[in-house]
């Protein structure tokens, strides 16, 4: 490198780095915005799920083209070392690695030439997957191929640097480069003085796109590059299934209509988004033509947080690194369908199924800030679909959504040997019969069921009767947490004033509210899923089966059991026993399920925009050919159940409950 050069490029190096950091410091202060949230527990574990999933990229090769992202992010690891000192170098022209010995020094210069020619390929693969093979939900924009013009402009910028050194036998260890010193036999016909210059020209384009590189990152939708790590560090330890509790306190405001009311790790998912647009092809409200995209969701976020960050930086420079206050002003809502908002119909039409959060590869917690928007609107704004307005008096006047007596609760028990606690029966588990099993006419055939299995295994169970109130799932889900934080309260003394200490339910959203939304109100109550129970029952020996007329049964995957559950292979396992033969398995099953559509309160909402998400799925049932779709939850069977009629399948296929499955083969 001449003087000359060297000046050049000093000012430049110390400008674009001051550039970066300066970046770097903008984004931390917009996250700290956000309100605050310990995410600092369990250190190790957090660091070891860094590793395997920031490093190790386990969500990222989950899917086949993953795997050309990983080699991407490997090469650039590896390269890392290396245009660190290519930096230094340009400042300090005699520096050099070499001072970690040659063999050590030889074996990075191997790996940087491969890893170079490695992420070039990959490059290419990119290009062409956009170009001729693009998938629904991978947005074609200008940004992506900019970025990767980028890269294999780098690349290219090493390769023709390192080749016209080794011509020029100023390249030491060009013996391990085998691609490099291959390709210095196309400026084998040159003279020094050239190919000099053409080394310097390649110096000079690897410097200045490696430079601007650096600083494009920050304003382009690869600034995942400098927060998707920390994401998976700071992730949940498992998928979020709750929203934080709210205080109903005189001054309050309830949920999020400011993008700075949110926890800082909440903006720090909006601005990890890879766009990778997993979220998206996996949605169903999405792939049934609905106005949601969770992916559209988390970038209007990010964009939200841009536009208003520095307006509320201005009002407090005296911290810039403290949560804003959540009375903040904003330049711009959050909620209101314009780039830079959240569109209310979107916010509605999500059935809170966990399907983006299962395959986002940076953990986003996209259903929570949904939920979250929702509290806005119906506690401060009293807006949401007007069919809720009759479901939200049902849950406030009857406890329950369909507005029934609560009187009736105990109808279903009629003729059936059912204990009741409010009797004085003392009992190890409490059967939580929940709305549903409750008032549904359907899906009491299916508590009917359990009644049989619970007394021929000689369990030890009773019932609530009519003092048992709604969980408050839907509530909860809707927005609607005012009435939920009653709800819980009344059952928690219900429950204690019994002893209650286990649970069995039936509903899956029963479950999960149960067991991980009350654990905020300081609750902790075994609760069980009646499939893991019936499971245990059948290995015991406790219940008898045999094949039953069941015939070939298809497996249906609740969202609420199985991604907030991990419960998969517990009613496979009871179908297996019912009809000696593991059942049917749809193309999309297990954490891959895809949703019936009742999900998020959707249950008691109409569906007038796009495809029925239910007949998407049943049509995915029927064409098993299957007898009959098994089911684990009353909102999947209602759906099933009117996707069977809407198909006129009604009278070759049967939904069945698997209590319903396992009563019917009991010996």
């Amino acid at each position: 490198m001449s003087v000359l050069e060297n000046v050049l490029f000093i000012p430049l190096f110390i400008f674009a780095i001051v550039f970066f950091l300066w970046n770097v410091f903008r984004i931390i202060a917009r996250i700290c915005l956000g309100q605050a949230e310990n995410r600092f527990d369990g250190l190790w574990s957090r660091f070891g799920s860094m590793l395997a999933y920031g490093f190790g990229q386990l969500r990222v090769v989950s899917e086949k083209f993953g795997w050309n992202h990983f080699f991407l992010f490997w090469g650039f690891m590896v390269l890392a070392t290396v245009n660190f000192e290519f930096l230094v170098a340009g400042i300090f022209p005699a520096f050099s690695l070499h001072f970690i010995g040659h063999i050590p020094f030889g074996i990075l210069m191997f790996l940087a030439d491969v890893m170079s020619l490695v992420v070039l390929a990959c490059v290419g693969i990119a290009f062409a997957r956009r170009t001729f093979f693009r998938p629904e939900h991978i947005d074609p924009t200008a940004d992506a191929y900019f970025i990767l013009s980028l890269v294999a402009s780098l690349m290219i910028a090493f390769f023709g640097m390192n080749a016209c050194m080794i011509h020029l036998g100023e390249l030491a260890p060009a013996s391990w480069m085998p691609i490099s010193s291959g390709l210095s036999a196309l400026v084998g016909g040159m003279g020094d003085e050239a190919a000099h210059s053409l080394a310097r020209i390649f110096w000079w384009i690897h410097a200045l796109v490696l430079l601007f590189f650096l600083n494009y990152l920050p304003y382009s939708k690869h600034l995942h590059v400098l927060t998707a790590i920390p994401a998976c560090f700071f992730k949940a330890p498992e998928i979020v299934s709750t929203v934080p509790q709210l205080e109903f306190k005189k001054g309050n405001e309830f949920g999020v209509s400011k993008v700075v009311q949110y926890k800082w790790k909440d903006l720090l998912d909006f601005m990890a988004c890879t766009e990778c647009g997993r979220c998206q092809a996996v949605c169903p409200a999405h792939n049934t033509q609905k106005p949601l995209n969770p992916k559209e969701v988390i970038h209007q976020g990010k964009v939200n947080i841009f536009v208003n960050g520095d307006a509320v930086r201005a009002t407090r420079p005296a911290d810039m690194l403290a949560p804003a206050p959540k009375t903040a002003k904003m330049v711009a809502p959050l909620i209101n369908g314009s780039d830079e908002s959240v569109d209310v119909e979107a916010i509605w039409a999500c059935t809170t199924c966990g399907a983006c959060m299962q395959v986002c590869p940076v953990f986003i917690e996209h259903a929570p800030k949904i939920v979250q928007m929702r509290q806005h609107l119906v506690m401060e704004k009293a807006e949401f679909p007007e069919e809720l307005i009759a479901c939200f008096e049902n849950f406030e006047q009857r406890s329950n959504p369909w507005g029934i007596a609560p009187t009736d609760r105990t109808k279903w028990t009629v003729d059936l040997d059912v204990p009741l606690l409010t009797d004085g029966v003392k009992a190890e588990y409490l059967f939580y019969v929940g709305c549903a099993g409750a008032f549904d006419s359907r899906a009491r055939q299916v508590t009917a069921a359990m009644t049989k299995i619970l007394n021929a295994a000689g369990v030890s169970w009773g019932i609530l009767g009519n003092e048992e109130k709604c969980c408050g799932d839907s509530l909860r889900r809707l927005g609607n947490e005012y009435v939920f934080d009653r709800m819980v309260k009344e059952n928690i003394e219900a429950f204690n004033k019994y002893g209650i200490k286990k649970i069995i339910t039936y509903c899956p959203h029963c479950l999960t509210t149960l067991k991980n939304d009350y654990k905020q109100y300081g609750a902790e109550f075994e609760v069980i899923h009646h499939t893991e129970l019936i499971n245990s029952l059948i290995k015991q020996g406790k219940i008898k089966t045999s094949a039953n007329g069941t015939g070939k049964a298809v497996m249906h995957d609740s969202c609420y059991l199985g991604r907030y559950n991990n419960i998969y292979n517990e009613p496979r396992d009871i179908v297996k026993a019912c009809t000696g033969k593991a059942p049917a398995e749809m193309e999309r099953k297990g954490d891959k399920s895809f949703c019936c559509g009742a999900g998020g309160g959707r249950m008691w909402m109409e569906e007038l925009i796009g495809k029925r998400i239910y007949l998407d799925r049943t049509q995915e049932a029927l064409k098993t050919k299957a007898d009959t779709i098994a089911v684990a939850c009353p909102y999947c069977m209602t759906m099933f159940e009117d996707g069977v009629k809407d198909e006129k399948a009604g009278d070759t296929v049967k939904v069945k409950d698997i209590a319903e499955i396992v009563a019917d083969s009991m010996k």
